[in-house]
């Protein structure tokens, strides 16, 4: 998630966000208590791993943090991969690899052009030959892992269908019956049409949307997103009171879930805003200050 993102979704109706908890998996660090936000860790546990791999989610379930969240965009043959950039440049090493294909955009790769690309050695070299996986390997790692997901559509008006093409893949990786949709898996993105179409189709599905909506424009969120997700520099107090008086499209009670939030300081603040959820680099640092609170 971008800032930048937050400011530009402020048109009338886009979606809501999501925030969920963290539990203890695999003997690890006991969680949070229930009293306090929810911890999910934001493209894994992504300041000790490169983001968005499988190197991330699996420190973030070392870490005993059971919510992950990441970032779907769909490739030039109509896969489905885990990236947060549309740009393949940042967290790979494709200008090497693919010299004469500037800009390098991932809809202009097929999967297996990206799945030759090194996504771990620009973290750092420990993480060498890391892959850009494809959302069907990390659903059976977060599976694998007894995890939880929080899943952003990135850019989706730069694949058209693409939620329903992840709506397909969640359905053939066993992600979407009853239990899992009930409990185990949230679906958003900074674009409202996206999140309408996505509860559209599968009005069971929990839903959210990136960004701070005015106070008066929660109400139309309300109607199709269950949660807004805020950048933790655009909220207050109040703010959090006003979503929360309002009922999301399940009837429960609006949430609110803000980022990206790596301090003690920072968790501290949001924590006394009442927010639901902290979406954080750091989940071990934002778990021990709510510890110490």
């Amino acid at each position: 998630m971008h800032a930048r993102a937050a400011a530009a979704t402020t048109t009338a109706l886009l979606g809501a966000a999501v925030v969920l908890p963290i539990s203890t998996a695999h003997a690890a660090p006991a969680a949070v208590s229930s009293d306090h936000p929810l911890v999910i860790a934001h493209r894994g546990a992504s300041a000790q791993a490169p983001e968005n791999t499988l190197a991330a989610i699996d420190r973030a379930a070392r870490l005993g943090f059971r919510w992950v969240e990441n970032d779907v965009q769909r490739t030039k043959d109509g896969q489905l991969v885990v990236i947060h950039d549309d740009s393949l440049t940042r967290t790979t090493d494709v200008e090497e690899v693919f010299p004469d294909r500037a800009p390098w955009k991932v809809k202009d790769f097929t999967a297996a052009e990206i799945a030759r690309l090194d996504a771990g050695s620009w973290f750092s070299p420990r993480y060498t030959g890391a892959r850009v996986p494809t959302l069907k390997q990390y659903m059976n790692r977060v599976s694998h892992n007894h995890q939880k997901l929080v899943l952003e559509i990135k850019n989706p008006a730069l694949y058209p269908g693409i939620e329903q093409e992840t709506l397909k893949v969640l359905s053939n990786e066993g992600w979407l019956g009853p239990a899992r949709v009930r409990s185990k898996l949230v679906i958003q993105s900074f674009d409202a049409d996206s999140i309408r179409t996505v509860h559209a189709l599968r009005p069971d599905i929990k839903t959210g949307f990136l960004g701070t909506p005015s106070v008066a424009e929660l109400p139309a969120y309300a109607q199709f997103a269950d949660q807004i997700n805020s950048s933790h520099t655009t909220i207050s107090l109040g703010y959090v009171a006003a979503i929360h008086a309002l009922d999301g499209p399940h009837g429960k009670p609006l949430e609110i879930s803000t980022w990206t939030v790596d301090t003690p300081e920072d968790t501290r603040r949001v924590a006394g805003f009442g927010v639901d959820g902290v979406i954080t680099n750091k989940p071990d640092v934002v778990r021990e200050a709510l510890r110490e609170d």
